[in-house]
């Protein structure tokens, strides 16, 4: 095998997805998984992620397990942390991916329990996360810590107020994490764009039209988030720490 084949070779990896059982989380576990990895696939939906992480291990054939957590949930982190490493005694790569973007009519109708889902999920989780499964990737050795924001973070939207807010807090726990836990842990973020998951199904017509105005002029394809996932997963990014990747068409890039 060559040096640049053997850049995305995670035989022997274990790698908890959070959010890994729909979307952008669930073609990222894929990936992983047929690079080999063992994959952790953690959502709130206990039955969504066990039917995956049986679809891996019986088309792929690597190990795989489904757990239910909240990440809003302090507690259930905390259980989550302790599921993978009772298992499997380590976790090379954390990739924190689970989201929630809620509607609302106006800022006025955000109401103190919306405001306060929003910033748990997107922001609080990511944070115990990435402080426990961190911590005991430096006492192993190495790791990475992979955070999924969003262009909400750079470029938010008046529909997105919080969401947007929480991923920018994430891309300062990013920066802040990178620095505490180097040189054995990289962290590092990617920031997507608008992909066509199932998610954008309920998308206006109008949106979906807005999407011609972006320099390539489409949205993205949920596979065309693989290559940063594995880029960071993996040593190809050895010497890569506290970056923020855009994956958006160029939308931030873009005029208005």
């Amino acid at each position: 095998m060559t040096p640049e084949r053997d850049l995305t070779n995670l035989e022997g990896k274990v790698i908890t997805i959070t959010g890994g059982s729909r979307g952008l989380g669930k073609e990222m576990a894929l990936a992983f998984a047929r690079c080999g990895a063992t994959i952790v696939i953690a959502s709130r939906k206990k039955e969504n992620c066990e039917s995956l992480a049986a679809f891996l291990t019986e088309s792929i054939g690597v190990q795989a397990r489904g757990v239910e957590c909240h990440v809003g949930n302090w507690e259930q982190c905390d259980a989550l942390f302790k599921t993978v490493y009772d298992t499997y005694g380590k976790c090379d790569v954390l990739v924190n991916n689970a989201g929630m973007s809620p509607l609302y009519e106006s800022l006025t109708s955000v109401s103190e329990e919306l405001f306060d889902k929003v910033l748990n999920v997107n922001l609080r989780g990511p944070f115990r996360l990435s402080s426990t499964f961190g911590e005991q990737m430096v006492k192993d050795g190495g790791g990475s810590i992979i955070n999924i924001s969003s262009v909400a973070a750079a470029q938010p939207s008046p529909h997105e107020a919080p969401y947007g807010a929480a991923k920018a807090g994430l891309h300062s726990l990013t920066k802040s994490f990178s620095r505490a836990y180097a040189p054995k842990v990289r962290v590092n973020c990617i920031m997507p764009g608008p992909f066509l998951t199932d998610i954008s199904n309920a998308w206006s017509e109008a949106t979906h039209d807005s999407l011609k105005a972006l320099p390539l002029k489409r949205g993205g394809q949920p596979s065309e988030i693989v290559g940063a996932a594995l880029y960071f997963a993996s040593e190809a990014s050895s010497f890569t720490t506290g970056s923020v990747l855009k994956i958006d068409g160029g939308l931030i890039a873009a005029p208005g």
